[in-house]
């Protein structure tokens, strides 16, 4: 069952010590400016929580995982401000992640796009199905991922995050992206995939949640600057896509 609110879903469910975040949206798990905002707050919460120690982080349905940022809203940016805020969505979510002490686990069932492959490449782990193909198609529209492009950067490396950019057309499946260190297992079905996240899950339930923090600190150090960075990001990403070139590219895509 998939949510028909146009502002999105999100639900969390805490029990023995993990919470499952799961977020929805009828236009292929997409996320509008609200839904990211309380994505990130909801991290946030979650990293106080003395009753969680690990966090899942799924999404609705059994196709798409993410398709980014809303189209809807991005081809209704008029002005620079609107522009920075709308960009900042993700940028406020993966800082978000970032700093929550709890690992954050990603179930990636499906697709994902733009901001999709950075929500995945913001999880400390995750699992796929091999229907879990990414995308990173900015480019052919006349702005960039630049606000994602340390997490997916940080997690695969220049070389993938240029062969992403540059070819913004082409799927990548899901092996390629394991190759590249994106996905820690991919699996042939959903149902093959919850049943070994399930018991990832249960396992880091158990362990010391002093070591679980000391560890996540380690895995993102040097990134502490990345409250500046990636709004810097969105701000450049919303003058791009008030640029001429940006807004005739979007015209095609305007209901």
């Amino acid at each position: 069952m998939t949510t028909d609110r146009t502002n999105g879903s999100l639900y969390t469910k805490i029990e023995n010590r993990i919470a499952s975040v799961e977020f929805g949206h009828p236009a292929s798990n997409s996320f509008v400016s609200e839904l990211l905002a309380r994505l990130a707050k909801e991290f946030d919460q979650l990293g106080k929580n003395d009753e969680v120690s690990v966090i899942v982080l799924k999404s609705e349905g059994e196709r798409a995982f993410c398709a980014g940022a809303s189209f809807d809203e991005l081809v209704a940016v008029s002005n620079l401000e609107e522009g920075k805020q709308f960009f900042s969505g993700f940028a406020n979510v993966i800082n978000a992640m970032r700093k929550c002490p709890k690992p954050i686990i990603g179930r990636v069932q499906g697709k994902s796009v733009g901001g999709g492959v950075g929500l995945a490449s913001a999880c400390d782990y995750v699992h796929a199905t091999e229907q879990a193909a990414i995308k990173l198609s900015e480019i052919s529209i006349g702005i960039g991922p630049f606000v994602i492009a340390p997490a997916v950067e940080r997690k695969m490396g220049k070389a993938a995050l240029a062969e992403l950019t540059l070819y913004p057309t082409e799927w990548k499946n899901a092996y390629w992206a394991k190759e590249q260190g994106l996905y820690a297992k991919v699996y042939d079905s959903i149902s093959e995939m919850d049943k070994e996240l399930d018991i990832h899950l249960q396992k880091l339930a158990t362990y010391n949640p002093e070591a679980l923090a000391e560890m996540k600190k380690a895995l993102w150090e040097g990134t502490e600057h990345w409250d500046d960075l990636l709004l810097e990001r969105a701000e450049a990403s919303g003058r791009l896509a008030l640029s001429p070139n940006t807004k005739k590219a979007l015209e095609k895509f305007k209901k």
